[in-house]
């Protein structure tokens, strides 16, 4: 077997680098270079969360790899892509040391991804993305499963007495000569049983002989079993053949568009097993996360106790800014307290970077739900504090511009730590922080009820 010499660069989110730094990667940026998410979607390219690309928040960082004169811009994208023997691994800015811990971090907190498993002692990044494709297993299964288990329309080969659709000639004059009072008939029925549910099953064995795949599954128990119950005449000897019809039978409806998520993430998932992502023959290949969707909903997982949480993505919690149901928005974060409501925005960036525009969105949400208050949650990659801004009144015309004592934002970090040995050391130190954030918040917050 011939063995490769792997071609790898790392690079961090909303990056600006020289492009001669990639030069060891070349097929790689050459397939992902100005392209969008849903063109590399369409290549191949795993994207994660679902409807990434219609979401309104992502314009700009639609893309991996930009090009901009003698640089490449990366966006606020995460994860692993590959051509052939090059990989380009895309950290987060916010992780200071040599190992990305703050990403796994995320997984485990927003997807539920496993916290036995670290994704840094992997043997190769191929290893990796698979794992990755693994762990998303559990949390794409719930998703569908909230529909029901999937049924369509099927053909059903009988052979009885009972003649209840077409009637097959063919099939008749070989099993039924001499006539015994069986025809062979055809009809079709709408059932569980299809290579969608069957597709899903065989993910679910593939799974289950993995050393940790009973322990992964049992994130989704219930939803295993449904599919399980679902597919009674399932056969592992059917695999290729189940993978094959599903790639020519790709999910078209709208109202199933989570368990055509499912089908692409099985497909993958089923496809690598027999040869792994760099023996591929797609010329592109990897997994991609959202940094920003990511650190929205991982906030959420630390305030959801005293903040709504508006989710455009699924189309939760909207708001209208006017009467008659016009100016639809979806704050990231409305405090529940009627009186004295705040609003909250999650920003993955830095705390300089937050500004023109953002300030302009958060004091729309204020205005609209008379809050006195806004914040801004970022990471926080430095030590640095809390940052209080009072709202102006007057005009420099008039030369009477002056602090107002009512209405102020704050951009409010949660300190991400740097320099550590290891990924259980990390978890304490950002759960400290973690706590740290949530009582300066809600602290601030009980402020004006004073």
């Amino acid at each position: 077997m011939r063995v490769t010499h792997m071609k790898q660069l790392k690079i961090k989110d909303n990056q600006y680098r020289k492009k001669e730094d990639y030069s060891e990667i070349r097929s790689v940026v050459n397939q992902v270079v100005d392209k969008t998410l849903e063109q590399l979607e369409r290549e191949g390219v795993f994207v994660f969360p679902e409807g990434i690309k219609e979401a309104e928040d992502i314009s700009n960082e639609q893309m991996v790899l930009q090009s901009y004169n003698d640089m490449y811009c990366s966006g606020n994208i995460m994860g692993f892509l590959g051509s052939g023997d090059e990989r380009l691994i895309i950290e987060s800015r916010f992780s200071l040391g040599e190992t990305d811990y703050f990403f796994q971090y995320l997984l485990e907190k927003v997807l539920d991804f496993p916290n036995f498993i670290n994704l840094e002692t992997s043997a190769n990044q191929d290893d990796k993305m698979f794992n990755l494709l693994l762990f998303l297993f559990p949390h794409y299964l719930k998703n569908a499963a909230r529909k029901g288990a999937f049924k369509m329309y099927i053909r059903k080969d009988y052979n009885d007495g009972n003649v209840k659709g077409t009637i097959d000639v063919n099939k008749h004059i070989q099993k039924n000569i001499p006539f015994v009072g069986n025809i062979a008939y055809s009809q079709r029925e709408y059932s569980y049983e299809n290579y969608l549910m069957e597709l899903i099953r065989h993910t679910i064995e593939f799974i289950k002989g993995k050393s940790y795949g009973y322990k992964l599954l049992n994130l989704a128990k219930d939803e295993v079993k449904l599919v399980i119950d679902a597919t009674p005449k399932y056969h592992a000897a059917d695999r290729r053949n189940i993978v094959e019809k599903n790639k020519k039978n790709i999910i078209r409806h709208a109202y199933y568009h989570e368990y055509r998520d499912l089908q692409k993430l099985c497909i993958l998932i089923l496809q690598n097993q027999r040869h792994q992502f760099g023996y591929s023959n797609r010329k592109v290949y990897g997994i991609l996360f959202d940094g920003a969707w990511l650190w929205e909903e991982y906030i959420n997982t630390l305030i959801s106790n005293d903040f709504y949480h508006p989710m455009n993505k699924q189309g939760s919690g909207a708001q209208r800014l006017f009467s008659g149901n016009v100016g639809l928005i979806y704050p990231d974060f409305l405090g529940k307290r009627v009186e004295n409501r705040v609003v909250a925005d999650a920003k993955y960036k830095p705390i300089d970077n937050i500004g023109n525009k953002d300030y302009l969105q958060v004091l729309a949400y204020m205005f609209r739900f008379d809050a006195k208050r806004g914040y801004y949650l970022y990471p926080e990659a430095t030590q640095g504090s809390s940052l209080y801004l009072k709202l102006n009144k007057g005009s420099t015309y008039e030369k009477n511009v002056s602090a107002r004592e009512d209405i102020s934002v704050i951009k409010h970090g949660l300190k991400i730590p740097r320099d550590c040995d290891s990924y259980s050391e990390f978890v304490n130190k950002i759960g400290e922080n973690e706590e740290h954030f949530v009582t300066e918040l809600l602290k601030s917050e009980l402020e004006l009820s004073l």
